[in-house]
């Protein structure tokens, strides 16, 4: 029967609303979440509320922090709870929603939790994980900023809402963007200007680009954000609400002196709950963020460095017309000043890609003056570890048949980026989407990183960036404008045009109160970072079957054989054959040299002195390497006859075993 030939009754409803309605309801009576459309704050919790509660015997849900504005961070662990306790498994944790503005990193891991629950026990693969490993999903991390793109006026902001001085002023908050010609998008405005460093794009007049004067090329433009100078500072929207972004806030190359990166690392209680999570869950192998860093598109290069960061220009020029605001109180960046020339001393890292600068953990250069030798960070990915990130870069691709990210941004205080140099496991991020066509390659043995400061770091209004930039109406072209890369604008333009999206508004002319007249346009908010919702199933059910291949990979240590043989007067000799049967190592090369991952234990159960030679009663693997390796043990110990001992293993990531011999 169709839904257009059911009864209607006396009420007289239409059929047309009638069918309306039962559509809605159809992902409601399947029993999973509505696929169709991004999800608010209260519709993600219920969401997740329901899928936890349809499979109670799989399925918890925990607070594990609160937003500056009181949301839950929420996580749901999914598991077979029967036989290993689940701290002894190893878990995968996927983490989204950092960054406020792209909401399409919740949808994803809500997906993905629903499909893991919905398929349980009837698909043998998530059988198979569920039943011996642990997912954990946290799928909105930044629920604060997230929430604005169901405002009345979408701003696209991705900061949390920490009250922060971005101007250094002594006022907080008091000169955010405007919706000057009331079309509820936040957007930029252009302005002709003889001084102006931007010209109107010959590949398409919707479109800005940075004048070229070697070229003999001319500007005749300035590019704001959307918003007056309502602090009278010679600014325009430098200082809006919101304040930390949280994928800037934690410890592995965090951007020092970025206002945008919080008064510290992990100052925000957003990062600590992700961190007090994951140091509390040490059985956690592996990470997957869907956010605006990607390292599975475009996998490290041969020297361990990250792919090109593909920014979007014209949000970037308007970023730019604000820059000089935030470094009043700052420290001059200047390499003989204290801001900057001090960073080297502190760790090397200025907030840059991966190449600025991208020393590894084995680095030791001379101090100055002195004999001492310093060891500064890793920045780059170790080289025994790259081949595990190219060989699973290469299956997301073949899964997602995503091979061109959009816009990306170079990971600096990134989560991910904590999880693999400091946390010491694989650890992945990818924006869970992408354009059509090649995208921008990596350079031949480097990366597009290699420029020297952060590339693609788009903000957006009320998000500070650092960037340097122009002060007041007619400012010139910033110094450094010539180490921007190129930006994806046309591409993304283009994409939209093919696809029938509507994710730009043309330029229409506007009075300014100060400025006189201009035009406001310019990329929608949240068009950028996300894909239409009508991606959102296909993108979640192939980024499911990226999670099962994923976890596939887990290391697993086993005892895979073992020999007691009688040598006489009450000695035995104990053969004992240990195994990691996953393709991943117990422990990643970073994972050792960070001190981050325990080594594998294995431990003989009889008394140290019982033991005449051979192996220590508990010895360390620092690594087992995956794919079947092995590695010996022999002891000969003095025992009774018919006794029984026990030989255990175990690992901080790959489970543990145990058996019990007899001595005959």
């Amino acid at each position: 029967m169709r839904i257009a030939d059911l009864p209607v009754g006396s009420g007289r409803i239409h059929r047309p609303v009638l069918a309306a309605i039962l559509l809605c309801l159809v992902p409601l009576l399947a029993g999973s979440a509505d696929f169709t459309k991004y999800h608010n704050y209260q519709e993600l919790s219920a969401a997740l509320a329901a899928a936890a509660a349809a499979h109670p015997d799989i399925a918890g849900i925990e607070t594990i922090g609160k937003t500056h504005e009181g949301r839950d961070i929420q996580a749901i662990r999914i598991s077979n709870p029967a036989g290993t306790p689940l701290d002894q498994r190893s878990a995968l944790l996927i983490a989204a929603n950092f960054e406020g503005d792209h909401l399409i990193g919740s949808e994803l891991a809500l997906y993905v939790a629903d499909y893991l629950l919905g398929a349980y026990p009837a698909d043998a693969a998530v059988k198979q994980r569920l039943d011996s490993q642990v997912i954990y999903i946290i799928p909105r991390v930044n629920a604060d900023a997230a929430e604005q793109m169901f405002a009345p006026v979408s701003s696209g902001r991705r900061t949390n809402s920490t009250p922060f001085d971005a101007d250094n002023d002594g006022r907080i908050d008091e000169d955010g963007p405007e919706d000057l010609n009331k079309d509820g998008f936040l957007t930029v405005m252009r302005v002709k200007d003889p001084k102006g460093p931007y010209r109107i794009s010959p590949e398409d007049p919707r479109l800005m680009k940075r004048a070229d004067p070697a070229k003999g090329e001319a500007g005749g433009y300035a590019i704001y954000w959307e918003g007056t100078d309502k602090d009278n500072d010679g600014f325009i929207a430098e200082d809006g609400p919101g304040g930390v972004d949280i994928d800037r806030n934690f410890m592995h190359q965090y951007p020092y002196y970025q206002s945008d990166a919080g008064r510290y690392m992990a100052s925000e209680t957003e990062s600590r709950a992700v961190l007090e999570f994951v140091l509390k869950h040490r059985n956690i192998a592996a990470i997957l963020t869907f956010g605006e860093s990607d390292n599975l598109i475009v996998p490290p290069n041969r020297r361990g460095e990250s792919g090109p960061a593909n920014p979007v220009n014209l949000p970037d020029f308007a970023e730019r017309s604000v820059a000089d605001a935030r470094k009043t109180g700052v420290f001059p960046e200047s390499p003989a000043g204290f801001g900057r020339g001090m960073r080297p001393f502190m760790g090397e890292s200025e907030g840059g890609p991966p190449g600025s600068g991208g020393r590894t953990a084995q680095t030791q250069a001379p101090a100055a003056g002195r004999g001492m030798r310093v060891v500064t960070p890793a920045t780059t990915v170790n080289t025994g570890d790259l081949e595990y990130f190219t060989a699973i870069g290469s299956k997301y691709r073949e899964l997602t048949g995503i091979r061109s990210a959009g816009f990306t941004r170079a990971p600096a205080g990134a989560f991910f980026e904590y999880g693999y140099y400091q946390y010491g496991v694989p650890s992945f991020s990818t924006p869970g989407w992408g354009l059509p066509g090649a995208g921008r390659p990596a350079a031949a043995g480097g990366s597009a990183g290699e420029t020297g400061r952060p590339a693609g770091d788009v903000q957006r209004p009320g998000a500070p960036a650092g960037l340097a930039g122009m002060r007041g109406r007619g400012a010139a072209a910033p110094a450094d404008a010539e180490a921007v890369p190129e930006g994806i604008d046309l591409r993304l333009l283009q994409w939209m045009d093919s696809e029938k999206i509507d994710g730009f508004v043309n330029w229409t002319p506007f009075a300014h109160p100060t400025l006189g007249q201009v035009e406001i346009g310019g990329f929608k908010p949240y068009a950028i970072t996300n894909p239409p919702a009508s991606k959102i199933a296909e993108l979640g059910a192939s980024h499911a079957k990226f999670v099962l291949y994923l976890t596939s990979l887990f290391p697993r240590v086993k005892i895979a054989k073992t020999e007691v043989s009688a040598l006489g007067a009450g000695l035995f000799r104990i053969k004992a054959e240990v195994e990691n049967t996953g393709f991943l190592p117990s422990a990643l090369a970073q994972g050792v040299t960070a001190r981050a991952v325990k080594p594998v234990m294995v431990q003989l159960g009889v008394a140290p002195e019982a033991i005449i030679t051979g192996n220590e009663k508990t010895s360390h693997i620092p690594a087992l390497a995956g794919s079947g390796n092995r590695q010996v043990y022999q002891w000969v110990i003095r025992g009774k006859p018919g006794s029984q001992v026990t030989l255990k293993v175990v690992s901080q990531k790959s489970g543990s075993d145990a058996v019990t011999l007899t001595l005959q």
